[in-house]
């Protein structure tokens, strides 16, 4: 009899660079995992691996200047307006740094309030209702925002005021407030759109004006002067890599969970299946911060993890058409109607309450948090037993 249901080890690896055999090292790794601490593989076992290794070994970098060159190009000469930037150092502030370089005329940032697209605040909804102020309608530039609420915009968790620190990247940025991607406008009509998952909203609206725009996804599709790309998301999702270099979205990444798959299957006899996973897509209770920075929780993954979970309510059972049973009886008539249960669930009361997102959003999630984001050295998550259930023998 099974004792325990879904568990979720890191994987501890070697540190990876650019060249590195990643499918060679994640095999072998976790193969040594199995084989140290005494637990078996199994088929349907699911291989994590972090974009940021996969970007890292691919060497899919761009500098500053590669990514100053790359707008340049496109936007050509003059003012331009970068709207809806998160605020971040790790994922932002470089990125800023390359728009100064493209834009010698100046910059307009213009924020989002009272928080930017992925929950980090600038101000509280409290403080918005306190001075009367709509922020679906009522836009700002600096002077009149620092007048209205003051300078305590420090951000709780980093310390650090997003706009004075966005303000020092060149001497002439500008920082304005509003939420109407069109009042940009008003300050030129050259406008990188940086918001991630509202993006095609952003350029919509701002083409429709007559607005010459790029989004983050336009940015850095092709090689400029020797740099990596991303054909598919650009600049979105990169990291800082150091002060003047980005490590970019890893690319061909199909081909990649394809081959670490085979791989797998060689070494072990398992067919496993395999994800590249980067932010988890979780809502922070204290800070509001929901993490999805990238563009998407998981760039590829193999076909086993296509789909949704098709899950009865236990307790919905045990509270209705079984509360009359209780101990073994109880648990028998469960896995009864486990074993029954329609292919697709979807709309039926017995499903009413379990989670209604894709396998790999929640895999994804649950990789984020395991392996974390600083110093645990674990870039490989392995995950056994995620499609067993109550009744699985």
């Amino acid at each position: 009899m099974r004792t325990t249901g879904v568990t979720a080890r890191g994987i501890v690896t070697p540190v990876f660079q650019q060249g590195d055999d990643l499918v060679a090292a994640v095999t072998r790794s976790v193969c040594e995992a199995a084989q140290a601490e005494r637990f078996d593989l199994h088929d349907r076992d699911i291989v994590a691996v972090t974009e940021a290794v996969v970007g890292r070994t691919q060497g899919n970098y761009a500098t500053c200047d590669q990514i100053a060159a790359d707008i340049r190009n496109k936007l050509g000469e003059g003012p331009i307006g970068i709207v809806f930037p998160i605020l971040s150092r790790n994922r932002f502030s470089v990125l800023l740094k390359a728009m100064t370089m493209a834009s010698p005329e100046g910059v307009i940032v213009q924020l989002s309030y009272p928080s930017d697209e992925v929950g980090n605040a600038l101000l509280s909804w409290d403080q918005l209702d306190e001075k009367g102020v709509n922020p679906y309608s009522d836009s700002f530039d600096y002077e009149g925002f620092r007048k209205v609420f003051g300078m305590n915009t420090v951000h709780p968790f980093t310390g650090m005021d997003y706009i004075e620190y966005y303000r020092t990247f060149a001497p002439n940025t500008q920082v304005i407030f509003s939420n109407d991607p069109a009042y940009i406008l008003n300050y030129t009509n050259k406008v990188i759109a940086c918001d991630i998952h509202t993006r095609k909203r952003t350029k919509r609206i701002l083409r429709a004006r007559g607005a010459q725009v790029l989004g983050m996804d336009d940015i850095m599709t092709a090689p400029v002067n020797g740099s990596g790309c991303n054909p598919d998301y650009g600049i979105l999702g990169s990291n800082k890599a150091t002060e003047d270099k980005v490590k970019l979205f890893p690319r061909d990444c199909d081909a990649f969970v394809k081959k670490l798959q085979q791989s797998l299957l060689e070494a072990t006899g398992k067919h496993m299946e395999v994800m590249i996973y980067g932010d988890g897509c979780f809502k922070d209770p204290v800070g509001g911060i929901w993490e999805l920075a990238d563009p998407v929780v998981s760039p590829a993954y193999t076909e086993g993890l296509i789909g949704t979970p098709n899950e009865l309510k236990m307790k919905y059972f045990a509270d209705n058409e079984l509360s009359d049973l209780s101990g073994e009886a109880l648990a028998q008539a469960m896995r009864e109607q486990i074993k029954k249960k329609d292919s697709n669930l979807k709309g039926q009361m017995v499903s009413e309450g379990t989670t209604p997102r894709r396998f790999t959003d929640l895999l994804g999630s649950l990789c984020d948090l395991t392996s974390g984001s600083g110093d645990r050295g674990t870039p490989v998550v392995l995950i056994q037993g995620y499609f067993t259930n109550f009744a699985t023998e």
